[in-house]
């Protein structure tokens, strides 16, 4: 019989989690994407990652990699953030030059915009459909609709798929025809836009 003290016990570390190893892998391929890692070396890396024992295991085989990931991220979350900025400029920019659109008068007949002369609104542009969209005021909200248009219909940069809401103030484009819709003043002349 053997005494309770003849037992051997080892520490028990808790084998690494698939998203732990996932994390792992993925900090391998980027520092192998970035050259930081040889072929040889990512290789043998990644058969060491799938086969850790613990999440030390893990931390060891990309403690040399994660030096730079924060900066990595703060650069391309920076460079997103610029870019961003310039393309809301541009828009606004854009939205300045473009001629404005009055809203029509309410009524029982939406503004029908294309290129067939019957349309309320004609826009003689090959960019445009013959019947390209229609705009109309339910619930006292302006809604615009693409009517299956070719080139399609964008408001503030974004394709219309249906029917979208709109308001005074909004870029619209029909094919590669844009406006600015402008709201009507209750006196009778369009509010400055």
């Amino acid at each position: 019989m053997t005494s309770p003290s003849e037992f051997h016990t080892y520490p028990v570390s808790a084998r690494p989690s698939d998203a732990e190893r996932d994390r792992a892998v993925s900090v391998l391929r980027e520092g192998a994407a970035q050259g930081r890692l040889s072929h040889d070396t990512f290789l043998r890396r990644m058969e060491l990652a799938l086969a850790a024992r613990n999440p030390a295991e893990l931390e060891a085989l990309t403690a040399d990699l994660r030096t730079d990931e924060g900066v990595s991220r703060r650069v391309v979350r920076a460079v997103g953030g610029v870019s961003a900025f310039f393309e809301r400029l541009r828009r606004a920019w854009a939205a300045e030059k473009l001629p404005p659109l009055l809203l029509p008068e309410p009524g029982p007949y939406p503004l029908r915009i294309g290129r067939d002369p019957a349309n309320g609104l004609r826009l003689s542009h090959e960019s445009v459909s013959r019947l390209h969209a229609e705009l109309s005021l339910h619930n006292n909200v302006w809604i615009l609709r693409d009517l299956g248009s070719t080139n399609g219909t964008t408001v503030n940069g974004r394709r219309v798929t249906g029917a979208v809401p709109v308001r005074d103030g909004d870029m619209v484009a029909f094919g590669r025809i844009g406006f600015r819709l402008t709201a009507r003043d209750p006196a009778g002349p369009a509010m400055p836009g």
